[in-house]
């Protein structure tokens, strides 16, 4: 367990520390661009899982966590340390990146738009998405999963492009907890938290049934 809880720090670290870090960086300079911080985030996702995949699941977020809990791919116990490592990871992530930039674009935090509600839904629908992806790439038996690190990570890359300027494109409670809550932008944090785990939820209910044997 010990050895699964660091994998997970340390990915989840590293996935929040790149990922929000190419918003701040390019806050600053303008030269990633919106296209560059999705590629950010899809490349640190991949790595991260061919990394740390074999030794803890790479999950590197709570959403994923509890949608593993649900099919009983893990217990509640080992569920819990999961998560609470993945929100420390995400928490020190944030604090370096305070440290060495100080408080720019609020650390990458996930804010909305427009009305709460659209948020949710997006938020909803992607993290869905993403489950299912991660169900049927690197979890089903006939799953060539020598390839679940570029599906998921080119999910992850594909729906930050397209949502990230509208929702923030979390689908990762961890990774919205950790600038939220250095930053002081937690007004909108229950969004990032509840719609992330309903929707992941709901892919492992559905995927479920639908799977074949």
């Amino acid at each position: 367990m010990t050895k699964k809880l660091i994998a997970e720090f340390l990915g989840t670290y590293f996935l929040v520390l790149a990922g929000t870090g190419a918003i701040v960086t390019n806050s600053i300079t303008g030269d990633l661009t919106h296209v560059g911080v999705a590629i950010t985030w899809g490349l640190v996702v991949m790595a991260m899982i061919y990394t740390f995949g074999h030794i803890s699941g790479a999950h590197f977020n709570p959403a994923v966590t509890i949608g593993f809990l649900t099919n009983r791919s893990i217990s509640g116990k080992e569920a819990a340390y999961y998560i609470v490592s993945q929100i420390l990871a995400a928490l020190a992530a944030s604090t370096t990146l305070l440290f060495l930039f100080g408080n720019i674009a609020n650390l990458g935090a996930t804010l909305p738009r427009e009305g709460w509600m659209q948020t949710f839904i997006i938020e909803f629908i992607l993290t869905f998405f993403l489950m299912m992806v991660i169900l049927g790439s690197a979890v089903h038996g006939k799953a060539v999963k020598s390839f679940a690190g570029l599906a998921i990570g080119t999910t992850v890359g594909l729906e930050a492009m397209f949502a990230g300027p509208i929702s923030g494109a979390s689908m990762n409670p961890a990774r919205s907890i950790g600038p939220a809550l250095l930053s002081g932008s937690l007004e909108h944090l229950w969004i990032y938290i509840i719609a992330t785990t309903l929707g992941s939820i709901a892919a492992a209910v559905i995927y479920q049934y639908i799977k074949d044997k």
